[in-house]
């Protein structure tokens, strides 16, 4: 599904993070080590081979909220920006801290010059925030912000279940037809 804020199409798609081959950035959901992982972390490690790790090291720690970028190495898009979503119930204010990300990553996108950014439902696998309410803090912050991106056109978040897909979809459309789009 997609729809549009401003200039800016926000889509939904399940999928692999790691194969966004349209896509000039992929948002990495990174621990505050910036470290490989598991879930989105290790499969984008994973793609991207060890240099990855190297170039993150310098950048570590990272806090809630934050968002640092590096190049993509052998991934098939441009960059890998990083963010460290918050522990549900841990990290507070946590909704805060998750749209944090989402405003910081997009920053990063636009002083890049970057036209299109793939995105993973943030703080949603081991970081314990539930889906619903992450996706409500997700879509919610790429409308308010829309208005202000001057680069980003495209942002895709790649869920990894339809299940996980639905409940963005569904926000999506209440989201756009809040706003009459």
């Amino acid at each position: 599904m997609q729809a549009r804020f401003a200039a800016l199409i926000v889509e939904t798609r399940v999928g692999d993070i790691a194969a966004q081959d349209d896509c000039d950035a992929v948002v990495n959901a990174a621990n505050a080590q910036l470290a490989p992982g598991g879930g989105v972390a290790g499969a984008l490690h994973r793609a991207a081979g060890p240099e990855l790790a190297q170039a993150c090291r310098p950048l570590a720690p990272i806090q809630p909220g934050q968002a640092v970028i590096t190049p993509a190495f052998a991934l098939p898009n441009r960059y890998v920006i990083h963010c460290l979503g918050p522990v549900y119930g841990v990290d507070e204010p946590g909704e805060q801290l998750l749209a944090a990300c989402y405003r910081n990553a997009l920053r990063r996108a636009e002083e890049h010059g970057l036209a299109s950014v793939a995105v993973p439902a943030l703080s949603t696998g081991a970081f314990g925030f539930p889906m619903e309410r992450a996706a409500r803090i997700a879509v919610g912050t790429l409308r308010r912000v829309a208005a202000q991106l001057r680069r980003v056109q495209r942002v895709r978040i790649v869920l990894a279940d339809e299940s996980a897909c639905r409940i963005h979809d569904q926000v999506l459309e209440e989201l756009a037809e809040e706003q009459g789009g």
